[in-house]
C-alpha cells in the first residue's frame, strides 16, 4: 500500500506537490496512511482505486487554479468513483447528482446536455473537482469521515484562499458551506446553494446559475473564463445512458 500511495502522489502536479508534501509528514497524515493501508489491505472494497486518491491535483496546476467546487465523499457505487469530485469516467452511467448538475448548466449557459460525466476538460481548464474526504467504503457514504481527510482539505482550501487571487468557490450543501469560513471574501467569490442531490437539489440549486455567475466574475478580474459546454452535446442524439 504505501507503494501504491507513493505511485499516486507522483501524479500530483510539481507545484501541487511543493504545497502539500509538508502536509503528508505530518502526524495526522501518517495516521491517514496508516488506516488506508488497513482499509485497501482489507476484503473491503474501497474508491477510488488508490492510483486516482490524488487525482484532483493532477490538473490543473495550483497557480492555474479558477474555479473550486467542493464535493463531499467520492462516489460509494462500484466502479463509479474516479478521484474528480463528482466525475466519472467514460461510458459510465451519469450519477443522479451529476444529472441534476448537467440540468442546471443547460438551463443556465442554454447548451445541450453533456454526453459524459467525465469532468477530466473542466480541470484542464482550471477547476479544481476536490472532493471533502478522498475516498470511501463501497455501499457505505461517509466510511471515511473523521479519519484526517477534513483537515487535509481545510488546508488545501486555506493554500488557495490565501495565495491565490480572483478564484470562484462554489459550495453545494450545508457539509460543504461549513468551509466557507476559510475563504477571503475579499479577494474570492463564494457561491453557495443547495446540494445537486434528488433529494434538495429543487431546494435551491436548480437556478443558482453558478455556471454564468463563475465566468462573468473571472471576465470581469481579467482571467480566462471557463468553457463549461465543452462536454456539451445534446445527449439524445447518442443515447447516453442516466441512472
Amino acid at each position: 500500500m504505501a507503494d501504491l500511495l507513493s505511485k499516486a502522489k507522483q501524479k500530483i502536479t510539481p507545484s501541487w506537490h511543493d504545497i502539500l508534501s509538508p502536509e503528508f509528514s505530518k502526524s495526522y497524515f501518517t495516521n491517514l496512511e496508516k488506516f488506508l493501508f488497513e482499509e485497501y489491505s482489507s476484503n473491503k472494497k474501497i474508491y477510488p482505486p488508490p492510483s486516482n486518491i490524488f487525482r484532483s491535483f493532477s490538473s490543473p496546476e495550483f497557480h492555474e487554479v479558477k474555479v473550486i467546487i467542493l464535493g463531499q465523499d467520492p462516489y460509494h457505487s462500484e466502479k463509479t468513483a474516479n478521484g474528480l469530485a463528482f466525475s466519472v469516467d467514460e461510458g459510465k452511467k451519469i450519477p443522479p447528482s451529476l444529472v441534476n448538475i448537467f440540468k442546471e448548466l443547460s438551463n443556465d449557459l442554454n447548451t445541450g446536455l453533456p454526453e459524459s460525466g467525465c469532468l477530466e476538460l473542466w480541470a484542464q481548464q482550471g477547476v479544481l473537482l476536490l472532493n471533502t474526504v478522498l475516498t470511501v467504503q463501497s455501499g457505505v457514504p461517509e466510511s471515511h469521515k473523521g479519519v484526517g481527510w477534513e483537515q487535509f482539505t481545510l488546508f488545501v482550501l486555506k493554500q488557495i484562499s490565501d495565495n491565490l487571487m480572483n478564484c470562484v468557490f462554489m459550495f453545494w450543501g450545508a457539509k460543504a458551506q461549513r468551509y466557507a469560513d476559510l475563504v477571503d471574501s475579499t479577494k474570492h467569490l463564494i457561491l453557495s446553494a443547495a446540494h445537486p442531490s434528488p433529494l434538495s437539489a429543487h431546494k435551491g440549486f436548480f437556478g443558482c446559475r453558478h455556471f454564468s455567475r463563475a465566468n462573468r466574475y473571472l471576465a470581469d478580474m481579467n482571467r480566462d473564463t471557463i468553457k463549461w459546454d465543452i462536454i456539451c452535446k445534446d445527449s439524445r442524439q447518442y443515447g447516453m445512458e442516466f441512472e
